[in-house]
């Protein structure tokens, strides 16, 4: 292999995710973002496994996957927990009962300018519908966010609704991803939300520490540093193999600047429905000093089912993770149900 043949680019390089493991040298995140992969075929051939056209007709939900990422799977492996999650399969295909296009309930919730308000106190700010990698299980696979979500010029509507609603002391900053908004860009929004006076936290939910974790900038960092709000991060993986040297690297990062780091997982059948699995996961990230915050029922968004791990099983594996591990390293079991007040614990 030629040093050339490893040189980062817009694009992927030829050689994809044992060129990247050869040559770790990092570029920029915008520009990880440029040379994602986006197509299932290119996916399946940097990783030596063979096409499937049927699959490739699950398409029409996109495919996004840096090769940061990438460079974590195992060449080969068709049952990979990490390539599980960005792999199509012809099972997105199949019509399931009860899987719908807005499993939780986000359309109903909508106020303008890509602000949802469900839950008393905190607000929700749909900043953006680019995300660090398309998940095939995303709750938000069919959110329409051309009609409904927030963009730079569209934030006046939101904020001023959070204005006009005392009540709101939390500000949520979802998408998309809100980190693939530029540092500029986002500090731009929270000087806006910071000059509310009765808003208190900001809480940022991300993929892009785990995906791309040379997007948690020097200046990101600085930025929520100093913000007068009590600042939240809270990221998402569902694996242990997805934490590796660098993506621990970045949670370091924030936290040494005080900034508290959480966990959301989302159990997923062949991914992480073992204890084995789970507990993995829970100890790699308190040995980052992240908190195991919340693990998901799987949400039944449309093309979805075949992750859907029965709640019974789910129980099962969480007292399994209690007599296992210390009680702070045990996520809360729950799931999102349309016009619920809350999320809902099962266990």
């Amino acid at each position: 292999m030629s040093p050339s043949d490893c040189s980062p680019t817009a694009t992927a390089p030829k050689n994809g995710a044992r060129c990247f493991a050869a040559n770790p040298r990092q570029v920029g995140w915008q520009t990880a973002m440029k040379r994602a992969i986006r197509s299932q075929s290119e996916l399946r051939r940097l990783l030596g496994l063979a096409a499937d056209p049927q699959a490739e007709r699950a398409e029409a939900f996109p495919t996004f996957v840096p090769l940061e990422l990438v460079s974590r799977i195992t060449p080969g492996d068709p049952d990979d927990p990490i390539l599980r999650q960005v792999l199509a399969t012809a099972d997105e295909l199949a019509e399931r009962p009860g899987f719908v296009s807005d499993p939780v309930g986000d359309l109903p919730a909508q106020r303008g300018g890509g602000l949802l308000h469900k839950y008393d106190g905190r607000a929700l700010i749909v900043t953006h519908g680019a995300c660090a990698v398309h998940c095939r299980y995303c709750f938000r696979r069919e959110f329409p966010y051309l009609e409904n979500g927030s963009r730079k010029q569209s934030w006046a509507p939101a904020l001023q609704y959070i204005q006009d609603d005392e009540s709101i002391e939390e500000v949520l900053l979802s998408g998309g991803d809100p980190l693939t908004l530029t540092d500029d860009v986002l500090a731009e929004l929270i000087d806006r939300i910071e000059a509310i006076d009765h808003v208190r936290r900001l809480r940022i939910h991300t993929r892009l520490p785990i995906a791309i974790p040379q997007r948690v900038t020097a200046e990101l960092v600085d930025r929520l540093d100093h913000s007068r709000l009590a600042v939240w991060v809270v990221v998402h993986s569902n694996h242990a193999q997805e934490i590796d040297f660098r993506v621990v690297a970045a949670l370091d990062r924030l936290r040494r600047a005080g900034i508290s780091v959480l966990n959301q997982a989302v159990l997923l059948a062949g991914v992480n429905d073992s204890v084995d699995a789970l507990a993995s996961l829970s100890l790699k990230l308190v040995d980052s000093g992240v908190v195991p915050y919340y693990l998901h029922q799987l949400d039944r968004v449309r093309g979805a089912g075949h992750f859907w791990v029965d709640i019974e099983r789910g129980k099962q594996l969480l007292e399994q993770l209690r007599a296992r591990l210390p009680g702070y390293a045990v996520p809360k079991y729950v799931i999102e149900q349309a016009g619920e007040n809350s999320k809902t614990p099962i266990a």
